[in-house]
């Protein structure tokens, strides 16, 4: 996997500075993604997950900003390259599913001037070739009768039909890496299955990398070949999607298995972690995960925190079952 890692995260942070100090909602992240496969990162609200999309693309809002660690794509660093040079590598090498697809989309252009405009931006081709390529797009991505359907406006597609147009957007200047933000959560449980079946879909023909970044553990099994759990900014747990849900090793990843109704069958009663997340002003020494944790001993509330061993952050994986 090292000679052959499309994205490369190094301890990756990322830091944003306030009055009451500065906040660290990425802390020492290293992952990776070869080509073809599809990384999901998955956590409760606020874990770092969307941030450490932004950061791989170069959107985080300031003053947040990169503090440590690097970025690389296809072997080379982008996280420090001119925002105008960065500009150029999103769409062309990175491109981008947010959850809303009205956040992707004007309403004011037809979504053929959109998908076309950003093939000529990113491509060498003629108006006429940029739109023969959209049209190819949207039909690669399931919208009905794709060649008049491309002059409508976005408010004339359903949500499930504006998430592939989104798709097709950020797939049709051939990028390398999809960072996918909970693309499928404002969408109902039959055209999430159809999104994730795209997504799988696309990535196997194209050889694209796919970070899939969501808090829906069904997805993960689903859509998933590995998985990256996080909590409160730092990496919990990663491996293969497989060996991860069935045999975590964080307590954590145990946690979030108990609570879920599909690994749960059989009880009465879901497991639930007790207590919350610590706000990036309040994350404990050690082990983040610590006060909640059944497991925790003295060993995991002192400094250093546990380094990711194995796959997972704990001083003793593998001792909480589901």
């Amino acid at each position: 996997m090292q000679n052959t890692a499309l994205l490369t995260v190094e301890n990756l942070c990322v830091e944003i500075p306030t009055r009451r100090g500065i906040l660290k909602p990425v802390d020492d992240v290293s992952l990776q993604i070869a080509p073809g496969e599809i990384l999901g990162v998955v956590g409760e609200s606020g874990a770092g997950k969307s941030m450490t999309g932004n950061a791989v693309i170069g959107l985080l809002d300031p003053p947040a900003h990169i503090s440590g660690g690097q970025v690389l794509l296809n072997g080379k660093r982008v996280d420090n390259l001119p925002r105008e040079q960065m500009r150029r590598v999103r769409g062309k090498q990175i491109g981008m599913v947010f959850q809303d697809p009205l956040t992707s989309l004007n309403p004011l252009l037809p979504i053929g001037d959109q998908l076309v405009e950003t093939i000529q931006e990113h491509l060498p081709v003629s108006q006429r070739e940029a739109r023969d390529r959209a049209v190819a797009a949207l039909d690669e991505v399931g919208i009905p009768a794709a060649s008049s359907r491309i002059d409508s406006y976005p408010h004339e597609f359903s949500g499930g039909m504006r998430q592939r147009v989104v798709i097709a957007l950020a797939l049709c200047a051939e990028p390398d890496l999809v960072i996918a933000d909970e693309p499928t959560t404002a969408l109902d449980v039959s055209v999430q299955a159809q999104i994730i079946s795209l997504l799988k879909k696309l990535c196997r023909e194209r050889g694209t990398g796919v970070m899939l970044v969501t808090h829906d553990m069904g997805v993960i099994a689903e859509a998933s070949d590995r998985v990256a759990v996080m909590y409160a900014g730092r990496l919990a747990e990663i491996g293969p999607v497989r060996q991860v849900l069935t045999d975590p090793q964080h307590p954590y990843t145990a946690g979030l298995m108990g609570s879920t109704p599909g690994a749960s069958l059989g009880r009465r009663r879901l497991n639930q972690i007790p207590g919350t997340m610590p706000g990036l002003n309040a994350v404990p020494d050690g082990c983040a995960y610590h006060p909640r944790c059944p497991r925790a001993e003295a060993k995991c509330r002192a400094e250093p925190r546990p380094p990711v061993s194995g796959s997972a952050s704990c001083w003793f994986p593998g001792e909480v079952k589901i």
